[in-house]
């Protein structure tokens, strides 16, 4: 299951994590979010144990979402060692998240 970020959490769930982190960028108008949310969740069960699967709602929090210059939604980052390890923007298939995944782990 994806968790929620937040502004006030991020750092401590994601910068601060030990083990890999995908944070998806989303908003509720927003289309291609509404695709790959479904995905994101399932990346979350996926690799439970193994990664850090969580959502940033950019309306609600838009420290987050100007700290990582966030313009264009999904976007998806992934975090290793609380630095971005890999980016992707828009709205891509499963396998596309897992690959950059897995090469963080």
């Amino acid at each position: 299951m994806a968790l929620e970020f937040t502004d006030a959490n991020f750092d401590e769930l994601v910068l601060q994590s030990d083990k890999p982190v995908i944070v998806d960028f989303w908003a509720v108008w927003c289309g291609p979010c509404r695709m790959v949310g479904p995905i994101v969740e399932e990346i979350g069960k996926d690799f439970e144990g193994k990664a850090v699967v969580g959502k940033v709602d950019v309306d609600n929090n838009p420290g987050t979402s100007a700290k990582f210059g966030i313009r264009n939604i999904p976007t998806i980052l992934f975090f290793k060692n609380g630095q971005i390890a890999d980016k992707q923007v828009g709205a891509v298939p499963k396998q596309v998240l897992v690959k950059k995944l897995e090469a963080l782990l």
